[in-house]
């Protein structure tokens, strides 16, 4: 069919779902909210292209992320490391032990900063839930067995 016989209205995308937000405060650290600028600062490059080259699509899809992470910068509650951690909390790094003597260590950290793969875990995930509050020394009943807390220190600001 020639592009003469399609109205314009058939090129506009359809109508993406907006992405969800979690109902739990939007805890960060400062690399988390760093990483929400550079996210905001790369969409907002990213629309201005496909503004300029027309792609209608792209604009739609770009649109809605920036919707989603300008929510999620407003929401953000930075929370500074507490110094010399004497138990479990936000922006803490935790070592722990498990039964078979196996050794894990991770930051607790928001959730749009998780990444397990990269030692770095949701404060509101099932293992943070668990360890939360708990001192050095002190036993958990986390996802997969008991745990012990072996270490506890501040998560680096920067990173």
């Amino acid at each position: 069919m020639s592009r003469a016989f399609i109205k314009e209205q058939d090129e506009v995308p359809e109508e993406l779902t907006t992405r969800p937000v979690s109902p739990n405060p939007n805890f960060v650290t400062a690399r988390g909210m760093r990483l929400i600028d550079e996210t905001l600062d790369g969409l907002r490059k990213s629309l201005a292209a496909a503004q300029h080259d027309g792609d209608r699509a792209a604009v739609a899809r770009v649109s809605r992320d920036l919707r989603y992470w300008l929510q999620r910068r407003t929401s953000a509650q930075l929370v500074e490391p507490p110094p010399g951690p004497k138990a479990v909390a936000f922006a803490t790094r935790v070592t722990i032990e498990r039964d078979d003597g196996r050794k894990l260590r991770f930051a607790i950290v928001g959730e749009d900063e998780a990444d397990p793969a990269q030692g770095r875990i949701a404060y509101a995930s099932p293992m943070a839930r668990a360890l939360l509050g708990k001192a050095v020394g002190e036993f958990a009943e986390a996802p997969g067995g008991e745990v012990e807390i072996i270490a506890l220190e501040a998560v680096d600001p920067e990173g």
